[in-house]
């Protein structure tokens, strides 16, 4: 069975009305600060980062997003025989398991915003039931078991990644026959990487993104057509 894995980043998301980071409209070039909202070593040590991040999670047009026509195709082919197909994401949206993907084929490697973790005794919660004591009035909800700092569940800036999801990434990345690295910029080490790891173990690999990426020279195929039509029309070639 042929074994497809897709590295997926924020470019895929955007036609579901998530913004990029780094991108032309990204939110770090419109505002540097918001960086600091997701940093870890700012958001432990300052309480007014943590309100704002709050503030930032409680808008968050995650909520409203839904799984657009490229998220679609991915579910679309993992439904069909013949093709193993494993999602590695580089977004914390859960877009792809509402499409269809299901939760043990789609390894988030900066974890999910749709739940939050406690920073002291690790407990794990619904973001869901935060944000209503965020719209309750508590400012910088804290862990109702340890009384401890909470934050969404995803890697901030400063943390390492989870060291076994990465390792089951870069073992899909070396057993894939096709690789698609599909609205990522490639930079953000070590998820950029497994683009690599892929090519040099033989698998083809195929980049789907607006802008240039420092693994295009390895890459068999370059794809710069909007994703949300490109990437339906190269997996359906595939299937």
């Amino acid at each position: 069975m042929t074994l497809v894995a897709i590295l997926s980043g924020a470019g895929l998301s955007t036609d579901s009305g998530i913004p990029d980071y780094r991108g032309p409209n990204g939110l770090w070039r419109r505002d540097p600060e918001a960086e600091k909202l997701v940093t870890y070593s700012y958001y432990m040590a300052d309480p007014q980062i943590r309100k704002r991040a709050w503030l930032m999670r409680r808008d968050s047009p995650t909520w409203r997003a839904q799984p657009n026509a490229a998220h679609g195709a991915v579910a679309e082919l993992e439904r069909r025989s013949g093709i193993a197909v494993r999602v590695i994401t580089q977004n914390v949206d859960g877009l792809h398991q509402l499409a269809g993907m299901p939760e043990r084929k789609v390894l988030e490697l900066h974890g999910t915003s749709r739940s939050v973790v406690c920073t002291q005794c690790h407990a794990r919660s619904a973001m869901a039931e935060a944000l209503e004591r965020v719209a309750a009035g508590e400012e910088d909800p804290l862990c109702r078991v340890c009384g401890g700092i909470l934050k969404s569940a995803t890697v901030m800036f400063g943390q390492r990644l989870d060291p076994t999801v990465l390792a089951e990434a870069m073992s899909i990345a070396k057993a894939s026959e096709v690789f698609i690295a599909v609205g990522t910029s490639l930079q953000v080490q070590p998820a950029a990487s497994l683009a690599g790891i892929a090519a040099e173990h033989g698998a083809r690999l195929l980049i789907v993104n607006a802008e240039p990426t420092p693994y295009d020279a390895l890459a068999d195929e370059l794809i710069r057509e909007p994703i949300g039509t490109a990437l339906p029309q190269l997996l359906r070639r595939l299937g």
